[in-house]
């Protein structure tokens, strides 16, 4: 359905993003946003810059954030953007970095801040909120207003990176209002040609005016202190037309969601703003979430029909401490999670502190697929086999599916899901039918192993030729002289490349190549950075295909560098910067660089190798002094409102062990970061500098990290007091199976084991290659 939504620009403009009912489009072409939330009023300002380069580094188009009311407005009438509160200096930054932006204005907007991000006087107001009462639409005028002259200059209509506004959050029963907010925010000179409302749990959105946005998690650290796997998340890993998730947001909404009919959102293209990137800890629950969580979530929604992935949290943050309160969401607040009073960490793909996660590299294999193929993918819908899981209960039958425009397409496969393992299957082939053409993958039945999950091209163009199907999974097309279609091995299974026999005219490379039945099949192929094909079509022209190994795969960048379109295959982590590349952390590891750069003088299959100076990482130790023993475990405090356990207070901490660690000022060397790392079991952690509390953490199982440059003048001269609380045995909380103590010596567990300091250097290698 065309012309039917209330949004976009006027279409005759150059640039026009224009949204009909499957698919967004820029330019008078399909776009695929990759969207990333980066809350810019939890990170320090100073070094926004560096983290939005990584971000984009990770494949991410769009930075989404939150404009929490309570950061700007603490006093009413009393507003702040200054610091790290600067909007319109993030904006402009993103805008300078090629990143388009997406402002969540709310007025109210959940994120796990206190009251929503509302400030506590709009509470006291005399006032119905979330509604259109006259009065609080008038305490939210002066909100857009300020907000409106933040973004001045910088909407779509200026040319400026700003490509939708969300309005309000999880709001299931009020479209009017969300309509009267859309309204005040135009006039308050926010605009944007998409806008968007959160439409899980069955919202009723006004239609036609917002596109709705799903999302789906790994975990919940909403959810009760059960034992299992929270019943919702298992939806995320079935493919199928369905979008919904009424879980988001369940523990605070006060509706009950009735029916299931989604028949509403043909009008709409699948949009999601909320996969999980992984998961906070409450203090109730504290779940581990691993990269192939993420990374199959993304995927399965991939195959079901998304056409633009939104990741909540994709850049963790920490939260402030307002002038009045601490501004985290807990039962205090009347809320049914206690949540850290300052880590936002998410066990997201970029951390708290920046630190680059294991999902950043699962998760960026995925956005070099879609940098190149999500356009077309994105026009193409789902088709699903028969023989499809007939509810989420069955772990047995393979998952997989098919997007197609009836001439080519995509298969999806995925075999993981957390907690509950999916079993192997063996003697597996897929049989899909593409214009009146059936093709079998692979030739010979294969093992897809437990724990997998990728994407395999069906009848797609590589150069003039035509590749009907390949075991691996399509990484982008460089341009290197000639077109190079990147694809990497997936599961531990034989590439098999089988190309239309019509369409080629040669294949010369380090494989088999046999002809049959008007097909070319190239086998015995060896994954890596020698496995390079070129395909010569029947008019002549040359095209590649490269197949790293899965390994490698996780480690490739691509970008403009040095003059050419690059894929750079690096074990530390990689940025490209302004014709540079930027290595973060320790190692000493060569680059591998595709196409070789001039200045390379030693390579490795078709690779040029660079070589990466070994960054000088050697920490002092810390001086850590234990002043102060543990007193016994606290008593379970439980939330008479939800039932659920309560975080321990100002007080409690009165009976921690506290540690007085000193770090030597030889320690910070430039501005690059540095980690205190601090190995223990317990129930939680603060951290004081200076009497102010700076980090905190309620125990989960992985080494808590404190990046301490931000502190750095104040670490010199303080020190950093830590205080830990034992867990007791009988706490009623849910710490993952795989963290669990072993023992409780006399009911409860407490342990710092050691305390490290990790250099994060960024080694340059700049046009010399140095």
């Amino acid at each position: 359905m065309e012309g039917h939504l209330r949004l976009g620009d006027d279409p005759r403009r150059p640039d026009a993003i224009t949204v009909n009912s499957r698919y967004l489009s820029r330019r008078g072409e399909p776009w695929f946003p990759i969207m990333g939330e980066f809350h810019y009023g939890r990170y320090p300002a100073a070094e926004w810059r560096e983290e939005l380069l990584k971000v984009r580094a990770g494949g991410v188009t769009v930075v989404s954030t939150y404009v929490f009311w309570n950061l700007h407005e603490e006093r009413r009438g009393v507003f702040d953007w200054s610091g790290d509160r600067d909007l319109r200096r993030f904006v402009t930054t993103c805008a300078e970095l090629g990143l388009d932006v997406v402002v969540r204005i709310g007025p109210w907007g959940h994120g796990e801040s206190r009251n929503g991000g509302f400030p506590d006087w709009v509470l006291e107001a005399d006032c119905v909120p979330r509604t259109d009462d006259p009065r609080y639409v008038e305490l939210v005028r002066p909100l857009f207003e300020q907000i409106g002259a933040q973004l001045a200059g910088l909407t779509r209509e200026h040319g400026g990176p700003v490509v939708a506004v969300q309005v309000e959050n999880e709001l299931y029963d009020q479209p009017g209002h969300l309509v009267t907010l859309k309204r005040l925010a135009r006039a308050a000179g926010i605009d944007a040609p998409l806008w968007t409302a959160t439409g899980w749990g069955h919202a009723q959105l006004p239609p036609d005016e917002v596109i709705p946005l799903f999302g789906g998690y790994p975990e919940a650290a909403w959810d009760t202190a059960h034992d299992g796997w929270p019943q919702q998340s298992r939806a995320h890993y079935f493919f199928g037309p369905g979008r919904d998730d009424d879980s988001i947001g369940a523990d605070l909404r006060t509706t009950e969601v009735t029916g299931s009919d989604q028949s509403r959102l043909a009008r709409y293209p699948f949009a999601t703003c909320e996969l999980g990137g992984g998961m906070y800890t409450s203090y109730h629950r504290r779940p581990i979430v691993e990269a192939a969580d993420i990374a199959a979530l993304g995927l399965v929604k991939l195959g079901s029909g998304s056409v633009w992935q939104g990741y909540y949290m994709y850049h963790g943050a920490s939260q402030k401490i307002g002038a009045l309160s601490t501004l985290q969401e807990s039962h205090a607040t009347g809320y049914p999670n206690d949540c850290p009073v300052v880590s936002y960490d998410f066990q997201a793909p970029l951390g708290e502190y920046g630190q680059f996660r294991d999902s950043f590299h699962h998760l960026r294999l995925q956005h070099l697929w879609l940098a190149c193929d999500g356009p077309e993918l994105a026009t193409m819908t789902l088709v699903m086999p028969p023989d499809a899981p007939a509810d989420l209960a069955d772990r047995e039958t393979l998952r997989w599916c098919v997007r197609s425009d009836g001439r080519s397409g995509f298969l999806f496969v995925n075999n993981h899901q957390p907690v509950e393992s999916l079993p192997a299957h063996e003697a597996v082939r897929f049989a899909v039918e593409l214009d009146g053409r059936e093709l079998v993958v692979p030739r010979e039945p294969v093992t897809v192993p437990s724990g997998a999950y990728f994407v395999w091209p069906l009848a797609r163009p590589v150069g003039g030729s035509l590749l009907l199907s390949a075991t691996a999974q399509p990484m982008g097309v460089l341009d290197a002289g000639e077109p190079v279609h990147v694809f990497c091995q997936t599961a531990g299974i034989p590439v098999e490349l089988v190309f239309d026999a019509v369409t080629v005219a040669e294949v010369e490379g380090p494989a088999t190549v046999v002809h049959e039945a008007g097909r070319v099949v190239v086998t015995d192929l060896v994954p890596g950075p020698g496995c390079l094909v070129r395909v010569r079509d029947a008019s002549g022209a040359r095209a590649a295909v490269l197949v790293l190994d899965a390994a490698g795969a996780l480690t490739a960048a691509r970008g403009r560098l040095w003059g050419a379109d690059r894929l750079v295959l690096s074990e530390r982590p990689v940025v490209i910067e302004e014709g540079r590349l930027v290595a973060y952390g320790q190692g000493s590891s060569d680059v591998r660089v595709f196409p070789v750069p001039d200045f390379a003088t030693r390579s490795d299959g078709v690779f040029g190798l660079l070589p990466v100076p070994a960054a000088s990482c050697q920490a002092p130790e810390v001086k850590v002094e234990e002043v102060g023993q543990a007193g016994p475990a606290r008593r379970p405090v439980i939330d008479a409102a939800s039932g659920r356990a309560s975080a321990p207070t100002d007080a409690d901490f009165e009976q921690a062990a506290v540690y007085r660690v000193t770090v030597p000022a030889e320690a910070f060397t430039g501005e690059e970061e540095l980690l205190l790392r601090l190995d223990w079991v317990g129930d939680a952690g603060r951290a004081h500098v200076g009497g102010r509390l700076v980090a905190d953490q309620f125990w989960y199982g992985p080494a808590w990290e404190i990046g301490l440059r931000r502190f750095r003048e104040e670490i010199v001269e303080h020190g950093i007091e830590v205080r830990l609380l034992p867990l007791s045995e009988d706490a009623p909380v849910f710490v993952s199976p795989k963290a669990r103590p072993a023992a409780y010596p006399g009911g409860s567990v407490l342990e710092l084991r050691s305390v490290t300091l990790v250099p994060v250097p960024r080694t340059v290698i700049g046009e010399a290659g140095r």
